[in-house]
């Protein structure tokens, strides 16, 4: 963070100075990490002792003061000797913070922000961004899928003087919440990927969905740079808003730059890539899936926006080795290959993933499906299990495994499709799944490990990798 002193903090965030002890620490100077989790922090970091669902930040002051913190921001005092400043609210103190200390960068030097959105690929173009940007000059990006009101803020105030590119990745359960993060950082370039129905039940609907994702593009400044998806209707629908140019990628001739003559094995993902001013070149992707070409194509059109040259960005995407930590993640090998992508799942992605797998190696090959809960559809749940359901059936793969009460309609609707004679198992849990599939892989044998977060397979997929190491 920029040096300010817990004076200014104070004022910038409508708070008031206090010390258990009286004493008048408001000269002291601030300019190492803000963090709400204790456990992050040390020798002089601010603290934020937030609220939570779970807990509450208040009472992890006495730990953060102990592993080093040189101020905490709270609701309330506590007889904790560190300097504390009582704010109303600790997560819009967060956020007044971060948009001073943006804002201040912005002035100072050449800082640009680029924030990105989409139902699916958020945290994959985020990374292939942001890795693009260090190579460029200094570079802040978010640590796992630091994307909302809390995880944003904290991102943007790892920024300095001397930080060129701020890369934000920003997420949203509802309308509103992607406007709020834009307020506080507004966005020199601005990416949508896609539009789909990953967390419809949340936001009520496709529709304010997509309400609540054009608010990205309407969080670019005037004269700045909308980055968009040509191939997704809904996210063309988009340009209307946007208050700067727009440079559009996809698979279609329509898009300025694109991928072609797409390519998926085991191996990862070859495509041939079409820049802006027409070069073309090949590239070789190691990330496993069709669907991630239109990530690899959004950092393309970043990083040409941003000078990087042709050379750079093929570089970037050739050594990438995953698109992130449980996304299309390759494990295994010593006879059975498991692919671990079980952190996200919403009808698009699952979709993608089981036609990836679908195309997958040869008739050596079984193709096994290991399937858990899509959460947070909403009434639409029913409806897209059972669809799922229909599309293994329809792509012809040689087993389902069903885990988990919130996916069983998954189980029984592919059941119903025609699956049977212990082509689909369904089981209550990750172990009862475990057990069985030790039972009946075998050399050869390609698994896709498929789920949302909170359905826990993710922990099965690591397990069969570990059964099965190179």
């Amino acid at each position: 963070m920029i040096s300010l002193s817990l004076a200014t903090i104070a004022q910038i965030v409508s708070g008031r100075m206090y010390h258990p002890s009286g004493v008048d620490v408001s000269d002291v100077e601030v300019s190492k990490l803000v963090d709400t989790d204790s456990r992050e922090i040390s020798t002089g970091d601010v603290f934020v002792a937030k609220p939570g669902e779970v807990t509450d930040g208040w009472n992890f002051i006495d730990d953060a003061y102990h592993r080093g913190a040189v101020a905490v921001i709270a609701e309330r005092e506590s007889n904790i000797e560190v300097p504390q400043i009582i704010v109303t609210d600790a997560v819009v103190a967060l956020a007044d913070l971060a948009r001073e200390v943006v804002a201040q960068v912005r002035s100072r030097g050449s800082l640009r922000v680029i924030g990105i959105t989409g139902s699916n690929g958020k945290t994959t173009t985020k990374n292939l961004v942001g890795s693009l940007c260090e190579r460029l000059g200094p570079t802040v990006y978010p640590k796992a899928s630091f994307n909302n009101e809390v995880g944003a803020p904290l991102t943007m105030l790892r920024i300095n003087e001397d930080t060129r590119f701020l890369v934000l990745e920003l997420g949203a359960s509802g309308v509103g919440h992607i406007a709020r993060l834009t307020d506080i950082a507004s966005l020199d370039i601005g990416v949508v990927l896609m539009v789909g129905l990953a967390h419809a039940g949340e936001f009520g609907g496709l529709e304010k969905t997509i309400v609540a994702k054009t608010e990205l593009v309407q969080g670019i400044v005037a004269g700045g740079t909308a980055v968009l998806n040509r191939d997704d209707p809904n996210v063309v629908g988009m340009a209307g808003v946007a208050p700067g140019p727009i440079v559009w990628f996809g698979r279609g001739r329509e898009a300025e730059v694109r991928a072609t003559a797409v390519r998926t094995s085991l191996a990862g993902t070859d495509f041939d890539l079409t820049f802006a001013d027409s070069t073309q070149h090949h590239v070789h992707f190691p990330v496993i899936g069709e669907h991630h070409v239109m990530n690899a194509l959004a950092m393309a059109t970043v990083g040409g926006l941003l000078g990087a040259s042709d050379d750079l960005i093929i570089d970037i995407l050739e050594k990438t080795q995953r698109a992130e930590r449980w996304r299309m993640e390759k494990l295994g090998g010593g006879g059975v290959t498991v692919i671990n992508d079980a952190y996200n799942a919403s009808p698009d992605s699952m979709a993608a993933a089981l036609r990836t797998l679908a195309g997958l190696g040869d008739k050596r090959n079984r193709r096994i499906a290991v399937l858990g809960e899509m959460s947070e559809l909403g009434e639409l749940a029913g409806d897209e299990h059972d669809a799922i359901a229909l599309l293994v059936v329809r792509l012809n793969l040689d087993a389902l495994v069903v885990v988990g009460a919130g996916a069983r309609r998954l189980f029984v609707s592919s059941v119903n499709e025609g699956s049977w004679a212990g082509e689909s198992s369904f089981f209550e849990t990750s172990d009862e799944a475990y057990d069985y599939l030790m039972t009946v892989l075998r050399d050869d044998d390609i698994v896709l490990v498929k789920s949302s977060n909170s359905a826990g397979l993710r922990f099965l997929g690591d397990k069969l990798g570990e059964a099965f190491p190179c």
